[in-house]
């Protein structure tokens, strides 16, 4: 189940209703990738953070989303679906300055190596 509603992803990605299932499959895709990024989970509301707190699935510092997030992650959702293939060829593809990472940095715990 995703943090973010399927709604808010289709109306994002313009997609139609038949794609429900594909973009479901990106917006997990992208919420995964935007947590492991973080180091972190992230929860729709108070009421499923503290769920997974006492079930012990929460893991270390867990947090509310919030609109950085979000959009992050609508952002990650939209790049995997429109890039539907590992590599393009012929486009040329300009990186976003204030793309995904730069949403989600400031919210980012255990930097690593």
């Amino acid at each position: 189940m995703t943090v973010i509603p399927i709604d808010v992803a289709v109306q994002h990605l313009r997609a139609e209703s038949e794609d429900q299932g594909y973009v479901l499959l990106v917006l997990e895709a992208a919420e995964d990738s935007a947590a492991q990024f973080l180091n972190r989970r992230f929860y729709a509301d108070a009421d499923a953070l503290a769920s997974a707190v006492l079930a012990g699935d929460a893991g270390a510092e867990p947090i509310l989303i919030n609109p950085s997030i979000r959009a992050a992650c609508l952002l990650i959702a939209g790049k995997l679906y429109n890039s539907r293939e590992d590599a393009v060829t012929g486009v040329s593809v300009t990186e976003l300055p204030s793309g995904s990472q730069s949403l989600l940095m400031p919210y980012r715990i255990e930097m690593g190596v």
